[in-house]
């Protein structure tokens, strides 16, 4: 009989595989492939979002990855800016190539005509291979309208030092094949990669939430899944969830520390409500209308307590409800921390 996984099961699973039960000392490109790439629309995200989760993490050290092309930033699942390892590039982006067009093509009505995309991605391919080019000059040469579906169509990476700490607006584009080199993956073997960083990042989970993360059909996700051998689960709705047979699943009374998350981080979006790391009672203080690029949050046993912000070069917090003042201590702590490393 499936063991039901109830959802501080599930809790104490994520937080062990994002590195958030206890920080560790491993390489940036080995913890953005544990924690299934890291999105990065706000530059500085991606900085404290691997801080929360490396041992003595430099800044700096990043920004020399980047510029070395261990790490790279590109536009990948959902349609969005994530941080990558090199390694992980050419999976991600032919996993859900396919998809991502198929998409642009059925729900962007005013996209531009198919032979004015190609001209565009041949004028712009013969431009990257000669150097990087900004979103600016992408406007300039071929209008809003056939730059906002470009990249669907001709694989691009942002080049540093945009997209960094010092220099936040990741405005500067290069052609993938010129600063990855040549994809070396087929689409196959690109969802199985794709699909297995996600249970090992995120698992168990139900394959609706790995298509959502991923942008792809669960259809899709149903016929990658088909061809591995997973163990499954129940969560407390009687759902099965699907996960990697090695995947960690600690003690649900393990102790989690006070941690400061960045805006956009991953463990909070909806693929993983079924962990309750951001209760639902909570959901619309950090992610609304008004910020849709939600707010930095703390957590506090393994779920959101209360959102920080970076005020005349501090850390300030505001917890949803009272803490005791033993944790309100934690937080101040892990806040100074936080202060130390933005200064």
């Amino acid at each position: 009989m499936e063991r039901t996984l109830t959802w501080r099961d599930l809790n104490r699973a994520l937080l062990a595989r994002q590195m958030l039960l206890e920080r560790v000392s491993l390489d940036i490109p080995e913890v953005l492939q544990r924690m299934g790439g890291l999105q990065a629309q706000y530059a500085p995200s991606m900085y404290i979002g691997l801080w929360a989760r490396i041992e003595g993490f430099d800044r700096d050290g990043l920004t020399r990855m980047l510029e070395r092309r261990e790490v790279v930033q590109a536009t990948l699942l959902r349609a969005t800016l994530h941080l990558v390892s090199k390694a992980d590039y050419w999976p991600f982006e032919v996993g859900v190539r396919s998809a991502r067009q198929a998409a642009y093509l059925r729900t962007v009505r005013d996209r531009p005509e198919p032979e004015a995309i190609d001209d565009a991605v041949a004028r712009l391919r013969a431009l990257l291979s000669e150097r990087p080019v900004r979103r600016s000059e992408l406007d300039e040469l071929f209008g809003p309208r056939i730059r906002h579906g470009i990249g669907m169509f001709l694989d691009m990476v942002r080049v540093p030092p945009s997209g960094t700490w010092a220099r936040r607006r990741a405005d500067l584009f290069g052609a993938a094949e010129d600063w990855v080199g040549p994809p070396d993956v087929t689409e196959d073997d690109a969802q199985d990669l794709l699909i297995r960083r996600y249970l090992s990042a995120f698992g168990p989970a139900h394959r609706t939430e790995i298509a959502d993360w991923a942008g792809l059909p669960v259809s899709v996700v149903a016929k990658v899944l088909a061809r591995h051998e997973l163990r499954t689960f129940r969560d407390e709705r009687g759902r099965e969830l699907i996960d990697v047979p090695d995947g960690p699943l600690p003690d649900p009374q393990t102790p989690a520390p006070v941690r400061f998350l960045p805006t956009y981080d991953a463990t909070l979006l909806a693929h993983a409500r079924r962990t309750l790391i951001l209760p639902e009672e909570h959901r619309s203080k950090v992610f609304h209308v008004r910020m849709p690029q939600s707010i930095g949050t703390f957590l506090v046993d393994g779920q959101v307590a209360g959102t920080w912000a970076l005020k005349a070069s501090r850390v300030e917090w505001d917890e949803f409800a009272p803490l005791s003042a033993r944790i309100r201590r934690q937080v101040d702590a892990e806040a100074d921390r936080l202060t130390a490393f933005h200064g």
